[in-house]
């Protein structure tokens, strides 16, 4: 059992990965997540995030899963093993922290789910490391800059980082060149549609940031 969890979570990592792009899903009104998630997918994002506190983020990630079976859904904003426990049971694929915290990756991984750990510091990328993260996520990292990013890899090289904050259309190959394994957006992506233009704008710019992804 233990062997096919663990199966199942590096299958999970290495989608998240091979996308390259996850976008983070933070929104005020709850009937704001199905069309926002719909226009991301159809665009050709396939690794979306949702936050918990982001009303009724448990029910969005059920509905999420049911629509979209070639997508992969995960949790953010999961600072406890209390919330990590509701995305578990809602059929969350990842969980997200802001956080370093040993107990969520462990309930995490009992469940054969990977975890993108935050981290800012050398000392919370060692941490985060130490506690067996899947992939460490450098947040805030645009407050710290591509510079910073880089750096990072130095004494991490064989770390799986991932920039989160301040991530955006101009300095998004900047992060892959520094090292990235991907990359997570939310103010451009996180979006209320209300009007098909809007739809379509959105569409137009999740496709400008593929286009400058890695091959």
């Amino acid at each position: 059992m233990t062997q096919i969890l663990d199966t199942n979570r590096t299958k999970v990592s290495s989608q998240i990965k091979q996308h390259k792009l996850v976008a983070i899903l933070r929104l005020k009104q709850q009937t704001d997540v199905a069309p926002l998630i719909d226009c991301l997918v159809n665009a050709g994002i396939n690794s979306l995030e949702i936050t918990s506190n982001t009303p009724g983020f448990e029910q969005e990630i059920a509905k999420a899963r049911a629509a979209h079976k070639n997508a992969l859904i995960g949790a953010g904003t999961i600072i406890n093993t209390t919330l990590a426990q509701q995305a578990i049971d809602a059929g969350a694929q990842f969980i997200v922290t802001p956080n370093t915290n040993k107990l969520v990756v462990e309930l995490a991984h009992q469940h054969g789910l990977p975890v993108l750990m935050g981290a800012l510091t050398p000392t919370d990328v060692a941490n985060a490391i130490e506690y067996n993260a899947d992939i460490i996520k450098v947040f805030p990292a645009g407050s710290m800059g591509v510079g910073y990013f880089k750096a990072l890899t130095g004494p991490f090289s064989e770390a799986q980082l991932m920039p989160v904050g301040g991530v955006n259309l101009d300095n998004l190959s900047q992060w892959f060149e520094a090292g990235a394994c991907g990359a997570a957006v939310s103010g451009d992506f996180c979006k209320i549609l209300n009007t098909e233009q809007e739809r379509s704008d959105l569409t137009k710019l999740v496709k400008n940031y593929i286009s400058k992804l890695p091959k």
